[in-house]
């Protein structure tokens, strides 16, 4: 629970091409302000200023974003290249990301989608925040899609709360946060979502647990650990366990690899029939071709 410090940059992964951090909660990944001496990308050039580039506006490419107040994994291309790669998965959706989130009250379906269109809410007072699309003042919501899985029932203090592993299908700025607050279990700690009314906690607690990037020829796969246990914090007492952290990791790496496998023979399968539909189209056009010459060559003949 020790505040962010600009020496206390945590690496889970590196290699040429990447550098994944856990991302303390209470730090910016970057900024233009002055006066934000504290960020990701500071804490990036203490550590590693040789591998900073200054082509770049703050000296390394962040794959994706994490709000302030989350924690976990986070991926910083080392390359042009690299960034490149990264991009076209989050841009394809191929990305999995899993968080683990402590959320008010005991959540009563073990599992589900959660799927509230979100939207920029215009209300003033509240631009800095998302909507759900039934929100008055909502603009442009857009459909999206989390999974949510019920881990441990317990108390936070003497609060009820529930453990969850969450899952975004899609990546709409402050969606768990957003759908989980919809369901009527805001994350706890999450002043913003919470009216301003959950102001206690010391920190929001939502963690980037799990990052999977399928890059070729060797995918990316990172856990950030779980800091929601009693022995981080005491105040979280769990009481009943419904499954695992890691059988839900794994049985969602399995359903994952396995879509990624069909979605592969599908592109295979579509690749084949275009290429059979232009190997007819081109003997339709000989074939097509052929007797229109044959007659030329009769009536030159006949001509003869």
């Amino acid at each position: 629970m020790e505040p962010a410090a600009l020496e206390s940059l945590r690496v889970l992964f590196q290699n040429n091409d990447y550098i994944v951090v856990d991302k303390h909660w209470d730090i910016r990944i970057d900024s233009k302000m002055w006066y934000e001496k504290q960020t990701v990308q500071a804490q990036l050039r203490l550590r590693f200023p040789e591998l900073a580039d200054p082509t770049t506006y703050y000296g390394f490419r962040f794959c994706h974003q994490l709000d302030f107040s989350t924690s976990g994994a986070l991926c910083v291309a080392l390359n042009k290249a690299a960034a490149g790669r990264a991009f076209r998965c989050f841009k394809d959706r191929t990305v999995t990301k899993a968080y683990l989130a402590l959320v008010r009250g005991w959540v009563d379906k073990d599992t589900q989608t959660v799927d509230f269109s979100i939207g920029k809410n215009s209300t003033e007072g509240k631009t800095h925040m998302m909507c759900v699309g039934e929100t008055e003042g909502c603009e442009n919501p857009k459909p999206c899609q989390t999974e949510l899985t019920v881990l441990e029932h317990g108390l936070y203090g003497s609060d009820a709360v529930t453990k969850v592993l969450l899952e975004p299908l899609t990546g709409r700025t402050h969606q768990l946060r957003v759908h989980c607050s919809a369901l009527g279990h805001p994350i706890v700690g999450d002043f913003t979502y919470s009216g301003g009314a959950d102001d206690a906690p010391y920190r929001m607690m939502l963690h980037a647990h799990l990052l999977h990037l399928p890059l070729e020829p060797e995918p990316l796969l990172v856990c950030a650990g779980d800091p929601f246990l009693p022995s981080v914090d005491p105040k979280w007492l769990p009481q009943r366990s419904v499954r695992t952290l890691k059988e839900t990791v794994d049985a969602m790496l399995k359903r994952k690899a396995e879509e990624r496998r069909r979605r592969r023979e599908e592109e295979e399968e579509a690749t084949r029939r275009r290429e059979e539909k232009i190997k007819e189209q081109r003997q339709k056009a000989v074939d097509e071709k052929e007797p229109t010459q044959c007659r030329e060559w009769l009536s030159e003949w006949s001509g003869d």
